[in-house]
């Protein structure tokens, strides 16, 4: 096992880092930052996995109207900066090397997230016709707000200002999230986007949101610190895309000149537009491979194929992670693998986060 799967464990350059193996950690939303802050416990479950290639942590929130979920971290603020220190502090002290996904979710949120009751906003007034989980029971995603053009100014100032608080807690760089169905993607897709402005309306205004959020992270951090994630295709939030291939043709294209870190393609399905991304993108690619959109988590064997392929440079995995803090070591031996407890995913405490027992245990 352990020299069929030496292509994982090959070093690999992504931006001024030099990642020891190529199992990426994907970001999974833990819903346990009770207070929008992480905590000692957070640092405890990304310390554990400090093995992975790279760690991009949950979804982080880079403004208080930006919340998607309950008990999700925020990093608009110095003081969830200091805390996210202990994360980057413990990771680094381990050995790992650690960006943080920076998630604003546009229309998908609730009123009742917001200390002032105020909608959530997005490109468009269309809601995501899905709902949300609260302590009260799942409610309706309501209608958004469009937002103005100083809105959106406001906005890319937001990914600024939080991408400049990662530097100061510790992180090796950000992600935005532009997958999903969430803010980024929520521009990019004509389902969601029905703007008449320059934001909206021919693939090129539609990629300008995510070109001016990628551009102003680039010149405030270096683009070396900065990674996308994106999901041709995606119907995730009620999202809708008719042109997976012209627009993520002319994003690639956009954003090339950048520099960035890397590109995060979380796949559903549409292999064919992995395809023209990996020829198009002249840097690091990052795969989660999901090649007809119905196959269950990604595997050792589905991360080796890829490389394999040529289709990325490493390969995120997600709930293998979770459930194996030392998943690079028992890659190398074959096993055997922790399954994960889909009942602890959100929310609670240690138990499904910090207690899964290593090889060793």
């Amino acid at each position: 096992m352990e020299e069929t799967m030496d292509e994982l464990f090959a070093p690999l350059r992504v931006g001024k880092m030099t990642l020891p193996n190529r199992l990426v950690m994907a970001p999974m939303t833990r819903s346990r930052s009770v207070d929008r802050s992480v905590n000692a416990l957070t640092a405890d479950y990304y310390a554990q996995r400090a093995g992975a290639g790279l760690i991009i942590t949950e979804g982080t929130q880079p403004s208080v109207i930006g919340q998607g979920y309950i008990d999700t971290p925020g990093l608009h603020s110095a003081e969830q900066a200091e805390a996210w220190r202990r994360v980057t502090d413990a990771v680094h002290a381990a050995g790992g090397r650690i960006f943080v996904q920076l998630m604003h979710s546009g229309r998908v949120g609730h009123p009742s997230l917001y200390p002032d009751g105020a909608l959530p906003v997005a490109p468009s007034a269309i809601a995501t016709g899905g709902q949300m989980y609260t302590p009260d029971g799942m409610v309706d995603h309501p209608v958004p707000r469009e937002m103005t053009l100083e809105d959106i100014a406001q906005t890319v100032e937001d990914f600024v200002s939080a991408a400049k608080h990662a530097v100061d807690a510790g992180f090796d760089g950000v992600e935005l999230h532009g997958a999903n169905g969430y803010l980024i993607q929520q521009f990019l897709a004509d389902g969601s986007n029905q703007r008449t402005d320059v934001y909206g309306g021919s693939v090129e205004n539609r990629v300008r949101f995510a070109d001016e959020v990628a551009r102003a992270v680039s010149d405030a951090i270096g683009p070396e610190r900065v990674g996308i994630r994106i999901s041709p295709g995606s119907t995730s939030e009620g999202i809708s895309e008719s042109d997976p291939a012209e627009l993520y043709r002319a994003l690639i294209r956009t954003l090339a000149p950048y520099n960035l870190a890397y590109v995060h393609i979380m796949e559903f399905g549409h292999r064919e537009v992995t395809e023209l991304i990996r020829a198009e993108w002249p840097g690091t690619l990052i795969l989660n491979p999901h090649k007809t959109g119905t196959e269950a988590s990604v595997t050792p064997e589905s991360a080796l194929e890829v490389l394999q392929d040529d289709l990325a440079d490493a390969v995120s995995l997600g709930s293998l992670w979770l459930a194996n803090p030392d998943l690079q070591r028992r890659i190398r031996v074959g096993g055997p693998f922790n399954s994960p407890d889909a009942s602890t995913f959100y929310g609670g405490d240690h138990k499904g986060y910090t207690d899964y027992p290593t090889l060793d245990a």
